[in-house]
């Protein structure tokens, strides 16, 4: 059952049946939970992977999806484990957990999944879908704009309408093909805007510049213009020393442009994904695949990455030790950052 705007609708009475394809949702947090919450209250079928306190939650009392116009709770079908899912030839799987949790995830979703299952990474970050082929035939990247939160358990808020996010998506490395077709258009008709893109990785590599600043946000509590420019300075560096291509800023500005972001009455926008994760104290952070991607990088092609690399140890130790957002002030990591420059010359 599932209630939304006073009525009350079986799944039936959405018109899904057992031969559609279904949305496996593999971590049901801000990103997972809002694409889970949409794709449902507009008919689709969805199974929602989640764990802790967040799965009991949602079994108890459903999942409760805020937006500026929405507060509803959907009783999504909700499990703590891929064995439980009863995984068959309809469904797609969508990865929504953080990067450094994907590793252990693909372990335990291949014990109750076929090789072909089509798996999508709707994350951060570029390693996934590399991890994913490891396993998978059919692996999708998937790009992430997308204004969401997932603080308390059960609930999960999105902070924009109209478009509620953009979710390109295209079989990795390079190809488009039926399934995502199909996924891309469920998505265009639950509130999203999602286009099939051969190319989809250049998107990625792109979002990457930006989420280099998300470890900055959590230990400090806000964000530098000099740091920023600094750790993109690095990364376009190893990019142009690996030969990757990445989408321009023109290109990423005129893709974001669909996406109104809107005030949620009783709720406040806390920051990204990095920052969420300290503040609910996860005791993990995904640095290792955001700032370290760009250390490996320069390590592997010779380009040094100071900057990079004491926001991704900044960040690791923010997580580890439990720290609270703002533990750092902006000199502070100034100040790191030049020390570590000095010892690379």
């Amino acid at each position: 059952m599932i209630t939304m705007l006073g009525t009350t609708k079986t799944v039936d009475d959405w018109g899904v049946s057992g031969n559609r394809m279904r949305f496996v949702i593999y971590g049901a947090g801000g990103i997972g939970g809002t694409i889970g919450a949409r794709l449902f209250q507009h008919g689709h079928d969805v199974m929602l992977i989640a764990r802790g306190p967040h799965l009991e939650a949602i079994r108890e009392h459903g999942l409760r999806f805020v937006s500026a116009t929405i507060d509803e709770r959907f009783s999504i079908p909700a499990v703590g484990h891929p064995r439980e899912a009863n995984l068959d030839a309809a469904d797609v799987v969508i990865l929504c957990m953080k990067s450094q949790h994907t590793e252990s995830a693909l372990t335990d979703l291949i014990e109750s999944a076929s090789s072909k299952t089509p798996v999508v990474c709707c994350q951060n970050g570029v390693a996934n879908e590399r991890m994913a082929l490891r396993r998978f035939a059919n692996v999708y990247g998937m790009v992430v704009l997308l204004p969401a939160e997932h603080l308390e358990p059960g609930e999960v808020v999105n902070f924009a309408e109209d478009s509620a996010g953009v979710l390109d998506a295209g079989r990795y490395p390079n190809n488009v093909d039926a399934t995502i077709h199909e996924v891309t258009d469920a998505l265009n008709t639950s509130g999203f805007s999602s286009i099939p893109d051969p190319n989809v990785m250049r998107q990625k590599y792109a979002k990457l510049l930006n989420n280099l600043n998300n470890a900055v946000q959590a230990a400090c509590g806000e964000g530098s213009a000099d740091i920023a420019r600094q750790l993109r300075t690095e990364a376009l560096a190893c990019y142009a020393a690996a030969g990757i291509d990445c989408a321009s800023r023109e290109e990423t500005r005129d893709r974001r442009h669909g996406i109104q972001g809107t005030a949620v009455p009783g709720f406040q926008r806390n920051g990204g994904s990095s920052m969420q994760s300290v503040m609910r104290g996860t005791g993990d952070i995904e640095a290792d695949y955001l700032n370290g991607e760009i250390v490996q990088l320069g390590r592997l092609h010779g380009v040094e990455t100071p900057a990079n690399a004491v926001v991704q140890q900044i960040g690791n130790r923010m997580a580890r030790d439990r720290l609270e957002v703002g533990a750092y002030r902006l000199d502070e990591l100034e100040s790191l950052i030049r020390i570590e420059s000095w010892e690379n010359d």
